[in-house]
């Protein structure tokens, strides 16, 4: 019968549990524990074994690798350093009947790269009970066999080795057996049946007895088997092996139905006494399904595959036993050889990304670990990657790499990498496999915005309405994300002393500029901006560019008349010769236009004259000059109303009057009140003659006639006036130069002309000198601001007496 069951075995954990740390020779760290603990069990703390710092082992990684080993069996507790259980562990299906089950860990850190071997020995525990391969051994035994016969029993196999394995055989109490118990020279111990007492087949045919195997753990553990003694005739010789243990090599990658062995046991009996058949012993269920037995031949085939890496050696236990039931034993010992049938295996143990793209070169980005469960050459490893990337691979330790930056990265050139690894082994022939990492480059704001041109030039047409767009600027940066938004200001400046946000304003998202009031060409026709365009990078990246703003004209302006005056305030007459032949110049007007361009370009007509074919005026020049030779028929008094036109779209217009008076010498001047007269309804004019004829009747009448009559005929005519007030030479407004032929007036004409005063009452001769060559005339007129402020200077001082005078001197002059 059994004993207690593994759960009661558990009691003598305490007894059986324990952790031994022991350095080998090669700096390597041994753990033992036994088998079936539970998951979580602290194995030991490798961390204060190996002096490593425990608060270090979060942050650098700490894990533990295999090592050609599918399972992890332990794991490490970073926050102790405590070497835990990971699963529980069967030793004996990790191990089988092996003396010592050994499991080779790594353990890993980073930051820097660090690989720690150590071992695990799973110790057993008697878990397992010793059990029979039949239920009964049927054993036929002669009824002339002599006392002392021996009788081979079926041993009892135990999982468990050492002593936890079978240490003893005891059998039922009976009067014709005995129970001698053997050890092989493998340590495993066996029973024989010793006849005791000659049987009788005629008083007993048959024996019944019971065989107990008892390992040696504590609490013992038994297994049982019914023992059935058939007695028969004699059959004194068993099956004798030819070898007693076969050794044979076999690839791994070896055929179904390849014969393996073929195992011969020799009878010294004959007949049925010596018929030999063959058949497993003991042999676990996973080789029953890799190997075929004949029973007759002693043949044993492969039923399924190999492989090395699962099982480098396999032992198989053969008997041979005769027809009567003796039997022998025979061992095959199956040496596995290894082939290249494992390609590598490429296992990405940290992988940093992204990578941002100012990393420095021999930046380490990731940790490969590269793996063959093949062994020697077979499991040797080179490993590599592509040419054409920014990439290498470092051997650091063991079959571990370290990836890392060659170069510069750039994410705007390229912004992720599929880099292909591939891993060969050196065996014959050679296996290899590829991995496909993934990495992104994480932007970094290292590009600042660039405008699309190099300067921009904006058109603007003056009197424009404010918060109209004039331009757009461009401006693009290849950076990501925030790094590559861009953001457009105005930078701060002065503008003819104003700031530049009075001018113009911008869209910071567009870029679109705007203007922020109305603009005046004839003000200002072109001034310059900076515009910064940012990013919202950190730290920011910037550039300028300028900007030219040009106002373009637009005629607004009516041309300005200088000469003669278009206000009518004054009363001005030209003196033309009565022989002024055909195309003689007589008078010229002056005018101006502030506008530019085509926009200023006057042209002068005349609109309304009182002989329309006696003058003549030039398109452009504006001098009026006679269109054929005069005669006494022409009317003395010509009068001529002229237009001064732009050529704007649409056009402006500015219309001036010119008095003409066609005489020779300034007797006639008493012609010129009736053309004042005529021309000029000025109201104090007229008070004034009224003041002076009554003045004169009523209190100077004889004095003023006889001074008058005496001063005229003592006075030349070219001296009437030698009293009145001299005018400057030239009057153009600021701003306006003279230019030949477009509107201003040659300094070598010279004319005759008639004014009135500021203060309307009477008329004046301004003479002057005169160039060779003119026309013959007596005076000329150009009128300035000073001209015009000793008139009226002139007018505010007279005296009502002074006007008085005048009037006389002229009343004489008349009566003269």
């Amino acid at each position: 019968m059994d004993f207690p069951t593994f759960s009661v075995s558990i009691q003598m954990f305490g007894f059986v549990f324990f952790v031994l740390m022991a350095h080998i020779a090669n700096g390597d760290v041994s753990y033992s524990f036994p088998e079936e603990m539970k998951r979580g069990s602290v194995i030991g703390n490798i961390a204060k074994d190996l002096g490593l710092d425990v608060s270090r082992l979060s942050s650098r990684k700490a894990r533990i690798d295999t090592e050609g080993n599918r399972k992890q069996y332990c794991d490490i507790n970073p926050n102790t350093g405590e070497l835990t259980v990971a699963e529980k562990i069967d030793r004996e299906a990790l191990c089988g009947k092996k003396s010592a089950c050994v499991i080779k860990q790594e353990l890993v850190l980073e930051n820097p790269l660090e690989l720690h071997r150590f071992i695990i020995n799973i110790q057993d525990i008697n878990d397992n009970s010793p059990q029979f391969t039949e239920y009964v051994i049927e054993i036929e035994i002669q009824e002339s066999a002599d006392k002392g016969s021996r009788y081979l029993l079926d041993e009892a196999h135990d999982a468990d080795i050492g002593v936890n394995s079978v240490q003893s055989y005891t059998l039922q109490n009976n009067e014709h057996f005995l129970l001698n118990v053997l050890t092989r020279d493998n340590e495993r111990k066996y029973g024989e049946l010793v006849l005791n007492k000659e049987l009788d087949r005629e008083q007993q045919k048959e024996v019944n007895l019971i065989l107990t195997a008892v390992d040696g753990g504590t609490p013992p553990r038994s297994g049982t088997v019914a023992i059935h003694v058939t007695v028969l005739d004699a059959n004194d010789n068993a099956p004798v092996f030819s070898q007693a243990v076969y050794k044979v090599s076999l690839p791994e990658n070896s055929a179904v139905d390849t014969l393996v062995v073929t195992v011969t046991a020799t009878d010294a009996d004959e007949g049925q006494n010596g018929e030999v058949t063959y058949a497993f012993s003991h042999l676990s269920e996973k080789n029953r399904q890799l190997f075929f037995l004949d029973v007759r031949s002693g043949e044993i085939k492969l039923a399924g595959l190999l492989d090395y890496e699962e099982e480098s050696s396999i032992e198989l236990a053969i008997q041979a036993k005769d027809v009567p039931g003796l039997a022998s034993y025979s061992t095959v010992l199956i040496d596995v050889v290894d082939v290249n049938d494992n390609a590598p295996i490429i296992i990405i143990k940290s992988l940093n990304s992204p990578v941002p793209e100012n990393a420095s070169p021999g930046t380490e980005v990731g940790i490969i670990n590269v793996q063959d469960r093949d062994s020697e050459n077979n499991g040797q490893v080179r490993c590599s990657i592509q040419q054409n990337v920014p990439f290498k691979l470092v051997p650091s330790i063991k079959n571990y790499y370290s990836l890392v930056t060659t170069g510069e990265l750039d994410r705007e050139l390229v912004s992720d990498y599929n880099i292909t690894i591939t891993a060969t082994d050196e065996g014959t022939p050679p296996l290899s496999s590829t991995k496909n990492i993934h990495f992104t480059v994480a932007d970094v704001n290292d590009n600042p915005p660039v405008f699309k041109e190099q300067n921009y030039r904006a058109h603007l047409q003056e009197n424009n309405k404010p918060g109209s767009s004039i331009c757009s600027v461009s401006a693009t940066d290849p950076d990501w994300r925030q790094n590559g938004t861009v953001v457009y200001s105005l930078l701060p400046s002065d503008v003819n002393g104003a700031p530049v946000s009075s001018f113009l304003s911008i869209n910071g998202d567009t870029g679109v500029i705007h203007a922020v009031r109305s603009f005046d060409y004839e003000q200002m026709e072109s001034f310059k901006v900076l515009v910064s365009a940012r990013d919202n990078g950190s730290p920011p990246l910037s550039s300028n560019v300028t900007v030219t703003v040009l106002i373009m004209d637009e005629n607004d302006n009516t041309p300005q008349i200088l000469y003669p005056s278009p206000d009518g305030n004054s009363f001005m007459t030209e003196m033309v010769p009565k022989a002024a032949q055909a195309g003689s110049l007589v008078s010229k007007v002056i005018a101006v236009d502030a506008d530019s361009g085509q926009n200023a370009w006057l042209s002068y007509h005349i609109i309304k004259a009182s002989d329309p074919g006696l003058f003549t005026i030039g398109v452009h020049s504006g001098e009026i000059r006679t269109q054929r030779d005069l005669s006494e028929s022409d009317s003395m008094k010509q009068n001529l109303i002229v237009s001064v036109r732009d050529n704007g779209q649409p056009s402006l217009s500015a219309t001036c009057a010119l008095y003409l008076l066609i005489s020779d010498n300034l007797a006639e001047v008493p012609e010129l009140k009736d053309v004042s007269h005529d021309e000029s309804s000025s109201k104090l004019t007229f008070y004034l003659i009224i003041a002076l004829v009554s003045v004169s009747t009523f209190f100077l009448t004889f004095i003023i006639i006889i001074l008058a009559v005496r001063f005229c005929r003592r006075r030349k005519p070219r001296l009437l006036f030698d009293g009145a007030v001299a005018i400057p030479s030239a009057f153009l407004p600021p701003n306006y130069a003279e230019v030949e032929g477009a509107g201003t007036l040659r300094s070598a004409y010279n004319y005759d002309t008639y004014l009135t005063t500021g203060s309307r009452t009477s008329d004046f001769k301004f003479v002057r000198s005169y160039n060779e060559g003119t026309l013959t005339a007596d005076v000329t007129l150009k009128k300035t601001p000073s001209a015009v402020d000793d008139l009226e200077g002139l007018d505010a001082d007279m005296s009502d007496s002074f006007q008085v005078i005048l009037m006389v001197s002229l009343f004489c002059h008349i009566s003269s």
